[in-house]
């Protein structure tokens, strides 16, 4: 079995009662959907037993980046806060997380979970060498509609409260289509779900490696603004862990992103990839069932292609259950994550 040359310091676990800072590192989505988010710590505290702690810009519409940046930085330097969730994504990280300082994240390791736009801060806490959880938000994951997804919630329990190997599974069912955040009357409907197709996997040989990537827009924004990546040495210790959003991006631009990967030698290097499910239905492309099941289905073929033409032989598996879709697993990011094709087994440490 391959070994690890990356250093990564260990996540404590939590207790319960323990106190959880909840920030919003892009946008102070509980300002605009308060009834959600509400839910959403209840859950927190009933669910798993921890104390929410909003910090100043969590429903602060408008909060500088500055500000939001403090707020990050104060959740990690603070001794009693035990770990830090984001309420939801958005789309500005890029422009001020690579101004945070190393040092409060380094010297206080504690778990982050958020995905989407965090994946700017995920990247920022991988180079402090202190891992995340790429998932868990509080509106999202959280505040479901219903009820919380009980596959969710056995991802985020391990998460929190235990250290070691996790063999990872595959939803029995999925959701993609959403209701609206705007009606608080609807939050005790349960979404609509639909069977799983389970894993697709390519590629032969076992393999293992340190997670790292995201949201590949957000991916795609680290390579365009020049943001620091692993180098090309790290990037033979990695495995390469992406997910589309709600942009619903067209094959074309998913196979640009990964073309780009491809020419700065990124995809000639990886261990493995490993690809979460995508999103095929949003508010203002509303697609129905064939027309999901085909846009799905174009992004795992392009997705495949475009690797293959940069590494004919590294192992692929695609819509994996995590990201911008439900239920969802919060995948360690910069942890260990392993892989073996021919058994179509896959394993995290949390």
């Amino acid at each position: 079995m391959q070994t690890d040359p990356l250093s990564f310091q260990p996540l404590p676990t939590l207790a319960k009662g323990d106190r959880v800072a909840i920030v919003s590192p892009s946008m102070a989505a509980p300002a605009r959907w308060p009834a959600v988010f509400e839910l959403g710590l209840n859950r927190l505290s009933e669910h798993l037993g921890l104390e929410p702690v909003e910090y100043p810009t969590t429903r602060r519409l408008g909060a500088t980046a500055a500000e939001r940046a403090n707020d990050l930085i104060a959740a990690f330097a603070d001794d009693s806060i035990k770990a830090v969730f984001a309420s939801l994504g958005g789309d500005d990280q890029i422009t001020y997380v690579k101004h945070l300082p190393v040092d409060p994240f380094r010297r206080n390791p504690k778990p982050f979970f958020g995905f989407s736009d965090n994946t700017h801060f995920a990247n920022h806490l991988w180079h402090c060498r202190v891992p995340s959880f790429y998932g868990g938000h509080i509106i999202a994951q959280f505040g479901m509609h219903g009820e919380m997804d009980k596959f969710t919630l056995d991802y985020l329990t391990t998460a929190l409260f235990h250290r070691g190997e996790c063999a990872l599974q595959p939803s029995e069912e999925f959701n993609d289509i959403g209701l609206t955040w705007n009606d608080p009357s609807l939050l005790a409907t349960r979404r609509a779900y639909e069977p799983n197709d389970g894993w697709y996997w390519d590629g032969e040989g076992a393999a293992s490696g340190i997670s790292w990537g995201g949201c590949l827009e957000s991916v795609d924004e680290l390579m365009r603004h020049g943001q620091r990546l692993p180098s090309l040495e790290e990037f033979a210790s990695i495995v390469l862990v992406t997910e589309t959003s709600e942009d619903l991006p067209p094959a074309p631009v998913v196979h640009r992103v990964y073309r780009a990967l491809g020419e700065r030698g990124i995809l000639a290097q990886v261990r493995a990839v490993v690809v979460g499910r995508p999103k095929a239905w949003e508010f203002d492309n509303q697609r129905d069932a064939d027309a999901r099941r085909a846009y799905r289905a174009e992004q795992r073929r392009t997705t495949l292609h475009t690797i293959r033409q940069y590494n004919p032989t590294v192992p692929v598996v695609q819509n994996v259950d995590f990201g911008h879709t439900d239920p969802q697993i919060c995948l360690p990011y910069g942890g260990l994550i392993r892989l073996d094709p021919a058994q179509r087994q896959l394993w995290a440490r949390f």
